[in-house]
């Protein structure tokens, strides 16, 4: 066969890489080299936080200085809308306004009748000097004032009553005792009740007009001797005698008096004792409008003879709390007599009432400085506490006026703070009930003393059971609480209204506050 055979011969065959066209010959190469790859696309780079520089480089650009600037003006701006309106509203809440009190409205007054303090009735010529030393003692229990009773003779005249009569002793033991108690940051108030200032009325004018110019002269005496007023009663001729035939004429003269010796400091005020139920006037419209007298000291309990029940006292303390008073600033006595078990509770009533309280001399309040003073009160023959409670009474008595005292002086809740009796409901426990009561047990009495925010609840069960208080006859207050004092000052520390009861003849005050806070 030839070499050179058809085109289907053995040099032509065709393979991989070998070409079958007819210019193929065995010069040409076998494998033909593939060609070169085309580029690949460019790479895509991955996003990386800027470095120091290239962030200082792009903030110092246009459009970041004025981002900036709105940032810091919108800040700016919403910060001042919130400071205005945070203004507004302290602006234009209503807010209560602390009252501009006078020295006697802001005092406790503590009432003695010093008629054993003299040497023929106590053996010892020192006695108003033990007096005088228990000055300090007395104003470091929170006592303001004092009102001294049984100093002058009821019979004498004003001619004599600078003078006194036998019931105290001499002018000088007086006088001392003013200057002292002065000294001591005590305001004395002297009590004339049923004195004869005035003279008799059925005289002739000119003599009438002499026993006035002596009464006048009388208290001028003792407003420079250092007496911050007078008290007397409504029964007194001064006071009863000329408001008969509307003229008040004694009365405004003795204000003209007290103005001649009256400054900021210490202005001189006259207190009328009520007995009566019902005062005669207390006002002169026809000198406009001038008020006669500066405080009406009135009584919690009515007088009686034996002593009062619990019921009756009960009746009595409720009436009070249910009454409107007038527009005199009222100033709160216990007067009646009452069990012995009751003095802690009537304590703690006349201290927490609005007002101005007269606290009577105790000697379980003095004897805590072991100084023994024998002073006689107005209900000496029902205060005999002294030989009834044991010691650790007494310092319970003690601490319970100082506390109240001193939480009177810095709170203004108890102090001119708004006043609101609360409807409360008792449920007597089963287990000391007694069906055979012939009257029903007294209820739990109970108010409030608000100022603000603030508000004291005071609870007094004057009966002889124990009472599980009923919060949801008040059930806009508070229910927690923190104990201020009680009558046996034993609880302490926080309460809740929802399970707290009162026991037998208990007195409980209580600052109350809403939950996770306090005021």
């Amino acid at each position: 066969m030839p070499l050179n055979a058809g085109a289907s011969g053995y040099g032509s065959a065709a393979g991989p890489g070998l070409s079958a066209s007819a210019g193929g010959s065995e010069s040409a190469p076998l494998l033909i080299p593939e060609p070169d790859p085309e580029p690949d696309p460019e790479p895509v780079q991955q996003w990386q936080p800027l470095t120091k520089e290239e962030l200082e480089v792009a903030a110092g650009g246009p459009g970041w200085r004025k981002a900036r600037c709105y940032l810091v003006l919108l800040f700016w701006l919403a910060w001042l809308a919130m400071l205005a309106v945070a203004i507004a509203i302290i602006v234009l809440s209503p807010r209560p306004v602390a009252p501009s009190l006078e020295w006697w409205q802001k005092s406790l007054f503590y009432q003695l009748q010093p008629d054993l303090l003299t040497e023929k009735q106590a053996g010892r010529s020192g006695s108003v000097n033990a007096l005088c030393e228990q000055l300090p003692y007395l104003r470091s229990l929170g006592i303001d004032a004092l009102i001294l009773q049984g100093l002058f003779d009821k019979k004498a005249s004003p001619l004599t009553l600078n003078g006194t009569g036998e019931i105290f002793g001499t002018l000088s033991q007086i006088q001392h005792l003013l200057a002292e108690s002065n000294k001591a940051d005590l305001k004395v108030v002297l009590d004339v009740c049923e004195g004869d200032l005035v003279g008799p009325q059925d005289v002739a004018e000119n003599a009438d007009n002499t026993s006035k110019l002596a009464a006048k002269h009388a208290l001028r005496f003792w407003l420079e001797q250092g007496a911050a007023g007078f008290a007397i009663c409504d029964t007194d001729v001064a006071y009863l005698g000329e408001v008969k035939c509307c003229s008040h004429t004694t009365l405004l003269e003795w204000k003209g008096v007290f103005k001649e010796f009256s400054s900021e400091e210490k202005e001189r005020i006259l207190v009328v004792k009520q007995t009566k139920e019902v005062l005669p006037p207390l006002k002169s419209f026809s000198q406009g409008n001038v008020t006669l007298v500066d405080m009406v000291m009135r009584s919690i309990l009515p007088s009686s003879r034996h002593l009062l029940s619990a019921k009756k006292v009960a009746d009595a303390i409720e009436t009070l709390l249910k009454t409107n008073l007038e527009d005199i600033w009222p100033s709160w006595i216990v007067g009646g007599k009452a069990s012995l078990d009751l003095k802690e509770l009537l304590l703690v009533l006349v201290m927490t009432l609005p007002g101005s309280p007269v606290v009577q001399y105790d000697e379980d309040i003095v004897q805590a400085k072991n100084v023994s003073l024998k002073v006689s009160s107005s209900q000496s023959d029902t205060n005999q506490s002294s030989d009834t409670h044991t010691d650790g009474e007494k310092r319970s008595v003690a601490a319970l006026f100082s506390t109240l005292s001193h939480s009177r002086a810095r709170e203004e809740a108890l102090l001119f703070g708004n006043f609101t009796f609360l409807p409360f409901n008792s449920s007597t426990d089963s287990s000391s009930s007694n069906s055979t009561l012939p009257s029903p047990p007294a209820p739990i009495l109970a108010f409030l003393r608000s100022w603000g925010c603030v508000h004291f609840l005071i609870l007094l069960n004057v009966g002889p059971e124990p009472h599980t208080l009923d919060p949801s006859q008040a059930p806009s207050l508070p229910k927690a609480g923190v104990f201020v004092a009680n009558t046996r000052m034993d609880r302490m520390g926080s309460t809740s209204l929802d399970r707290l009861q009162l026991r037998p003849h208990e007195a409980i005050v209580i600052k109350l506050f809403e939950p996770g806070s306090y005021s």
